[in-house]
């Protein structure tokens, strides 16, 4: 696996967190918590709602004071020197911790003047970053009037300013369209390219297969499985194959069928119409399949054979879809960049 053979920069060790929300029972965000990250690589962070994802960040970026455990960024120790651990992360939040009724510019700038730039630096590295991230016609602009994507890459941006080793993205796509989505991950790659050391939890599976070169699978505040996309998919089974059903009438002898040349039971969905099963040879099942099919009348609007997804590793793992970790936002993830800049003045 990747993780085994780069040096460690980011480390969690046996890390245990619980809350005692007003009138309701102990919530464990995280229970035992080991964690490895690569220097110089893209690991996700993911899970089903609540799995401890957003509470690790929050460790790691000085938020959140562990109950036990140990937690390292660079082989310091984050817990007993966070004042030298905020000089050297970035973070982007779920939601961009911008000032609306500053320019873009004027945001970035601010960031800048928080640590300690100076105002000559301050203005050029705003200067530099409206540019990487393609926003010079809207730098004069106030913030309120930004688009989803554009403020997205405005509190990315300001997460850069200080040019941090390490990056912590919580969620930093949620929300933005297919093109904004797929313009911040060549943002990401590029960052990743030049040496940066990321640590991203996302509610979307393609975008850990797209960015992660490692994923921690976190389930009931612990990693339940890591490895690669590939590895993880790999780690339960096979191929599938898949029908639609013209007819949800059909669904009983579909699945009949399904299940003498599967090796699972079919999987049905919400319709009762797209059935999906296990197979060691899928391109043998399915003609087998088909076959059946066509002897026994049932009628298909579609079929085919695909690899496991990361919803079906989750699936498998979790019991759980992965969902936004609203469970364990005791307080808003968008102040986090705010937060860190603020007490690198102290």
């Amino acid at each position: 696996m990747l993780y085994l053979y780069l040096v460690t920069f980011i480390e969690t060790v046996d890390l245990k967190k619980t809350y005692t929300p007003k009138g309701a029972a102990v919530v464990h965000a995280l229970d035992g918590l080991d964690l490895v990250v690569p220097q110089g690589t893209v690991t996700a962070l993911l899970g089903p709602n609540g799995a401890g994802k957003t509470t690790t960040v929050k460790v790691l970026t000085t938020l959140v004071r562990p109950d036990s455990g140990s937690a390292t960024i660079d082989g310091i120790d984050v817990i007993a020197s966070p004042e030298r651990i905020r000089p050297m992360i970035g973070v982007s939040g779920q939601y961009a911790a911008v000032d609306e009724n500053l320019t873009g510019f004027e945001n970035l700038d601010m960031v800048g003047r928080l640590y300690h730039l100076g105002a000559r630096q301050s203005r050029e590295r705003a200067r530099e970053l409206i540019t990487i991230f393609d926003l010079t016609e809207a730098q004069n602009r106030p913030v309120k009037g930004f688009s989803g994507g554009m403020r997205r890459r405005i509190d990315l941006a300001g997460a850069l300013v200080m040019r941090p080793p390490v990056l912590f993205l919580d969620e930093p796509t949620t929300g933005l369209d297919p093109r904004s989505r797929i313009g911040m991950w060549e943002i990401i790659t590029t960052l990743v390219g030049e040496g940066t050391t990321v640590l991203l939890t996302t509610q979307y599976l393609e975008e850990a297969d797209q960015l992660a070169d490692s994923i921690s699978v976190i389930d009931d505040g612990k990693v339940i499985a890591k490895g690669t996309s590939d590895e993880l998919k790999a780690s339960i089974g096979g191929q599938r194959v898949e029908v639609s059903l013209v007819s949800k009438d059909d669904s009983a002898v579909a699945r009949e069928i399904l299940t003498r040349f599967g090796t699972t039971e079919p999987a049905v969905s919400l319709d009762g119409r797209g059935l999906t099963v296990n197979a060691e040879d899928a391109p043998a099942a399915l003609q087998l399949i088909l076959s059946e099919f066509a002897n026994r009348g049932v009628q298909l609007y579609d079929a085919g054979m695909r690899r496991p997804t990361l919803d079906d590793v989750f699936l498998t793992l979790t019991g759980h879809t992965a969902s936004i970790d609203d469970a364990e936002n005791n307080g808003s993830s968008s102040s986090k960049k705010t937060a860190s800049a603020q007490k690198a003045q102290q």
